[in-house]
């Protein structure tokens, strides 16, 4: 039984690593550059939440991309109840928070177009 139990546990283990490979994978490129660069990556994931949320769900808000990089520079933990607070990236250059900022927001679903406060 212990032996069964074990090799479950770890087959669903490689499973879900698996997906989470995948989800990263579809990163293009010059974003996963930047968010390694930046340590971005060792807090949030495309479509998961880790220490800090998906990037899914920061396109949900509907922020502006200026709103997204004034957010990194400042973060407002009130803004992401539940979660532990983000320590501010101000060494991170404009031009990359920028980048970073449309293709967060590149992900936001369809329909409103309202912006939100930051």
């Amino acid at each position: 039984m212990k032996k069964t139990f074990g090799f479950l546990f770890a087959t669903a283990l490689m499973a879900v690593g698996s997906l989470n490979a995948q989800a990263q994978d579809n990163i293009p490129e010059d974003m996963k550059a930047l968010m390694t660069k930046h340590t971005c990556i060792a807090c949030h994931r495309v479509d998961q939440r880790l220490v800090g949320p998906a990037y899914m769900d920061v396109a949900k808000k509907k922020y502006t991309n200026d709103q997204i990089v004034a957010l990194i520079y400042e973060p407002k933990p009130t803004n992401w109840p539940g979660y532990p607070p983000m320590a501010p990236m101000k060494q991170v250059p404009k031009e990359d928070a920028l980048k970073l900022a449309k293709w967060i927001n590149s992900m936001a679903p369809a329909g409103k177009t309202t912006k939100k406060k930051a």
